[in-house]
């Protein structure tokens, strides 16, 4: 789209996000069928997130990273903790409050599901030019670090 007037033309980022979103959600149902029964994306976000980041995170931290309120990702981590995928340990820096860690089982589940989406891949890369794919990426990456950096 052509920029209009003295500055960018708010529809880009309209269209854009619009894009993204759109990509979230057929991405999100594509994971979503390789779940276990009764876990959903976020469910596999909290373990990606505590594989990533390390164990031992504070649920309110896990919320504010997530942009989520804390009684929905207490909510989450209770779905994982009633499939034995993390367990709730009292923090050891002052005892009062939880952090939350990976039980091996949470750790197996996440790698089995990133390898269990190989044939979804495989279907994506036949059928997409991995060469604008891995292009992008660049962009989005940056786009992602700002927008992060913007929210506080």
């Amino acid at each position: 789209m052509p920029e209009t007037g003295p500055g960018p033309n708010p529809a880009v980022f309209f269209e854009v996000f619009k894009e993204i979103g759109i990509i979230e959600q057929l991405s999100r149902a594509i994971l979503e069928a390789r779940l276990p029964h009764g876990l959903i994306a976020p469910h596999f976000s909290v373990l990606n997130h505590l594989v990533v980041r390390g164990d031992g995170r504070q649920p309110i931290e896990m919320a504010r990273a997530f942009q989520v309120p804390k009684t929905s990702m207490t909510h989450t981590l209770k779905g994982l903790q009633a499939h034995g995928l993390i367990d709730m340990r009292p923090n050891p820096e002052d005892g009062r409050s939880k952090c939350v860690w990976l039980t091996e089982a949470g750790r197996a589940l996440r790698n089995e599901t990133i390898a269990s989406l190989g044939p979804d891949f495989a279907r994506l890369a036949a059928g997409f030019d991995m060469d604008r794919l891995v292009s992008i990426q660049p962009v989005l990456t940056d786009l992602r670090i700002f927008l992060d950096a913007q929210r506080d």
